[in-house]
């Protein structure tokens, strides 16, 4: 694999900055068939450094509470609406934890993390079924349907 570096060196007045680019050809990208699935493993959960970097920046922010509205595991994200009534937060697949998909009127806990770049939106991770929905049908995310 071909890379390539470059190093520029900016002084400015009382300053140094040293910035570093570095160029990766699009042909180490991950083909269709090497990117992770939006199904995690049997017992686990679909994690993704992404993920753990949304969870980190949240870590010390408060618990919310609210309802799942919508989840799709085939497109691996949804909503859940909160319970002080404000705006529905996005989820992705691999900020839920436990070992349920969320489906419409599951209650849950989680924190806010802002979505990058703007920083201005922001999204649920830590994601904890605390409540299944009643006389509904839960999936396991290894595919087995508990409930009626």
């Amino acid at each position: 694999m071909l890379t390539h570096t470059h190093t520029h060196t900016h002084t400015h007045t009382e300053s140094y900055t040293q910035l570093i680019f570095q160029t990766i050809p699009c042909s180490s990208a991950p083909s269709a068939r090497e990117r992770p699935s939006l199904k995690p493993a049997a017992g686990g959960s679909a994690r993704t450094s992404a993920a753990r970097e949304r969870t980190a920046r949240a870590s010390a922010g408060p618990v919310f509470k609210g309802v799942c509205k919508q989840f799709s595991r085939s497109q691996g994200h949804g909503f859940i609406t909160p319970e002080n009534g404000s705006e529905d937060i996005f989820v992705h697949v691999s900020d839920i934890e436990g070992e349920y998909v969320p489906v419409e009127g599951d209650e849950v806990t989680y924190k806010m993390c802002p979505i990058p770049p703007k920083n201005q939106k922001f999204q649920a991770v830590e994601v904890v079924l605390t409540q299944l929905a009643p006389h509904t049908p839960h999936e396991t995310w290894s595919g087995q349907v508990v409930g009626s």
